[in-house]
């Protein structure tokens, strides 16, 4: 028996390794267009800053260590151009020589991944994706090569271009970032992304959003606002869509994500056929819907689940979370299942629940603030999502949430969740059971709340907006209209209160439910606002307009 592989990288070289463990017989043979095989493709912004010093480093395996070690068959700089189902053959260019053969099969594996977005920029400056090793060959020869300063755009401001711009910044180029979305990072909600565009701001950064590149020559960019901003170097980020010419020749069904439809053993339209990584579709753990997720730990996991198949050893990929994290200078943003704005768009009832806990015990030195919003069914009290974005701690909290989701907890059971406790590593009460706390709150009616995008609502229905936090606190920064009763005092002045409904906030929410519990006792008509003072800045923060700034 024969099984082809086409793609060399993460889904393609976990299908065949653990392939060759089920069955030393098989024929293992493996096409990879491009010149490396099993490369650390998540590594090479780092290796353009200078944080991986050793190109070596990024090259894991090479052709001639998977033959020694299992005896697989690996052609680099081979594509293959077509499949021919009804011969069981796939048609294959060795690039170096631009011979073509036939190579016959009885199982294929599709591992072709995903090809880079391109913008719609005109562009007669140097223009590379950041996605294989000759990318980054390229990226650092031209660097290396231009005199004086350098100063790159960056396009698009997902994870390949957050992780390009913390790594040029960090090689001493200037960036301009352009984001044609309303602001950096997408698939997070807005309050949440306000940290992230204040620290890349802070390092120098030139984040432009909801604006693209039009042109790029002669020196300069060209942005959709009219501005122009000089460039020697231009980093298309944009995004990645499925590749999948292959399937489509070959008539394969195409799902409606836009990835090679396969069922939970990544198996195609045609059974001898498998598809998996960045070119498949996904099962959503969420609503079991098709989705895209293009994470490297995905693409290993079902190439796993296709050798299987292959070995009459099936075993079912698990639905997609879409767990994923990524570090921009001095924070982390971390993020799991759905967003806010994707559950308003599919109309599904949510809960959400924002809190700013520290990394590990206050008093101990070091303690890191982060903050963490957790989105759940009112329903039923499932986890849909959850977005941190902070310091140390954020990688072990998700974690930690995503580890839930998969088992099926509620939201409130989290309270209940016997995490590892020092206080150099975490409080008494962890970031995740006060997450369940409060949801345990909402769930029981202790406490009711309102979102900071709904407060101006709430207010021109009538509500009084009270400020519990100390006077201090007040005088530093307030919203606007607000009361400010300190907590201490509340129990002795709560009559100074009009009789109408009540929002109440201190600086993150914690005082603020102490304050709600307090005046519902005594007869008021009151709400906390969710995540505090701290959650309604960062909101606010990404309605302003961006400020217009433009390098000659």
């Amino acid at each position: 028996m024969k099984t082809v592989i086409v793609g060399g990288v993460a889904g393609g070289m976990s299908a065949a390794t653990r392939l060759r463990r089920l069955d030393e017989s098989m024929e293992i043979v493996v096409f990879e267009r491009g010149s490396y095989v099993s490369f650390a493709n998540c590594g090479l912004p780092y290796y353009v800053g200078g944080v991986i010093s050793s190109r070596d480093s990024l090259l894991l395996q090479t052709p001639e260590s998977l033959a020694s070690r299992f005896a697989l068959d690996v052609r680099v700089q081979h594509e293959v151009t077509s499949i021919d189902p009804a011969r069981k053959i796939v048609h294959v260019t060795d690039l170096r020589t631009n011979t073509a053969h036939e190579e016959p099969y009885d199982f294929v594996v599709l591992a072709g991944g995903a090809v880079a977005s391109r913008g719609e920029t005109t562009s007669t400056m140097p223009s590379y994706t950041l996605r294989n090793v000759d990318d980054v060959d390229h990226i650092t020869e031209t660097l290396a090569s231009i005199d004086g300063h350098v100063h790159a755009v960056v396009v698009g401001g997902g994870f390949i271009g957050l992780e390009a711009v913390e790594n040029l910044i960090g090689r001493g180029v200037g960036v301009t970032l352009v984001q044609r979305g309303p602001h950096i990072l997408s698939p997070l909600d807005r309050e949440m992304a306000a940290p992230v565009l204040a620290i890349l701001r802070q390092h120098g950064v030139d984040v432009r959003t909801g604006t693209t590149v039009a042109s790029a020559s002669d020196g300069f960019a060209l942005l959709s606002d009219g501005s122009r901003v000089r460039v020697d170097l231009v980093i298309e980020a944009s995004g990645v869509r499925p590749e999948v010419s292959l399937a489509r020749s070959a008539g394969l069904t195409i799902g409606q994500s836009g990835g090679i439809a396969v069922d939970r053993r990544q198996r195609t339209s045609d059974p001898a056929i498998f598809a998996v990584g960045d070119g498949a579709e996904k099962i959503d753990a969420i609503d079991a819907s098709p989705t895209l997720v293009t994470m490297a730990g995905l693409a290993n996991r079902h190439g796993r689940a296709a050798a299987d198949a292959i070995a009459g050893q099936p075993e079912l990929a698990w639905p997609a979370l879409g767990t994923s994290i990524v570090g921009v200078f001095e924070l982390t943003i971390a993020m799991v299942g759905w967003s806010e704005k994707r559950l308003v768009a599919a109309g599904r009832p949510h809960r959400v629940i924002h809190t700013h806990p520290a990394s590990h015990a206050g008093y101990y030195p070091g303690a890191e603030t982060m903050a963490l919003k957790l989105l759940v069914n009112p329903c039923d009290d499932s986890i849909l999502g959850a977005q941190i974005v902070g310091g140390a701690g954020v990688d072990k909290r998700i974690d930690v949430i995503a580890t839930a989701m998969a088992g099926g907890l509620t939201a409130s059971s989290l309270a209940d969740l016997e995490l590892a406790y020092a206080p150099q590593y975490g409080s008494a009460k962890d970031a995740v059971n006060m997450a369940g706390y409060v949801a345990d709150n909402l769930a029981t009616g202790m406490t009711r709340s309102v979102q900071w995008h709904e407060l101006d609502s709430a207010l021109e229905h009538g509500a009084t907006l009270v400020d519990v936090r100390t006077p201090g606190e007040f005088a530093a920064g307030s919203i606007p209209g607000a009361v400010n009763l300190p907590l201490d005092d509340l129990r002795l002045r709560h009559t100074e209160l009009d009789d109408r409904p009540l929002v109440v906030h201190c600086q993150v929410g914690q005082r603020g439910h102490t304050a709600t519990r307090l005046l519902t006792q005594l007869g008021h008509d009151v709400k906390n606002l969710d995540g505090g003072y701290k959650t309604w800045v960062a909101g606010m923060a990404t309605l302003d307009r961006e400020p217009e700034l433009i390098l000659a």
